[in-house]
């Protein structure tokens, strides 16, 4: 189902429909400040199950969440006083940071190295969904592996029929995240992307 809703300032009745899909283990296509993306609730296995048989994905394959905020960021990650100085600076904004987990996080989601991936974007309509939530969000491109990924919504919509809801805020970007690994003693990049890779080389 595609639901039309304000990149700006994103109708509560709408963030409803799409906190309903989620808290029922639905899988939704949402925007974000690079491209659209698939997310689920954080702490419901099946659904993030549902996200990897309705991206064909690999179960290798490492996913992401959105938080609301850096304080809930350090919730979820270990944020060490110069971690912390790098969100700060970069985010919100275009970037996946990879860093190590808290206990709070499922296992389905860390790998095998106990690190997750954190975004914090800039877009409203993602921050507002990860607000109306209370926790965050499954982030994973709206793209099928291997291939670019979709600005239009609509197309979304086509490409993966097993989606709860589609927030369609008009057209997306098709230039992912840029990747950055900061679990080492230096920062990582592992995907260049939409941020500017140049501060992390």
């Amino acid at each position: 189902m595609l639901l039309e809703i304000n990149p700006d300032t994103p109708e509560p009745r709408k963030i409803q429909r799409a906190l309903d899909a989620l808290n029922q283990g639905g899988v939704i296509a949402y925007p974000t400040d690079t491209c659209y993306g698939l997310g689920c609730d954080l702490f419901n296995k099946k659904a993030i199950d549902r996200l990897y048989q309705i991206k064909a994905m690999d179960r290798e394959h490492m996913l992401s969440f959105v938080c609301q905020n850096l304080g809930e960021v350090a919730k979820y990650a270990v944020v060490h006083d110069r971690v912390y100085r790098i969100l700060k600076q970069y985010l919100p904004g275009p970037y996946c940071f990879i860093l190590e987990a808290t206990r709070e996080v499922p296992r389905v989601v860390q790998t095998p190295r106990k690190t997750v991936g954190v975004r914090i974007p800039n877009h409203p309509v993602a921050l507002a969904l990860t607000a109306a939530l209370g926790h965050p969000i499954i982030s994973s491109t709206a793209a099928k592996p291997g291939a670019d990924p979709d600005p239009d919504p609509r197309e979304i919509e086509l490409a993966f029929p097993g989606l709860g809801l589609v927030l369609d805020a008009g057209g997306g970007g098709t230039v992912p995240t840029t990747v950055v690994d900061l679990t080492g003693a230096s920062p990582k990049i592992v995907r260049r992307g939409a941020g500017d890779p140049e501060p992390f080389e």
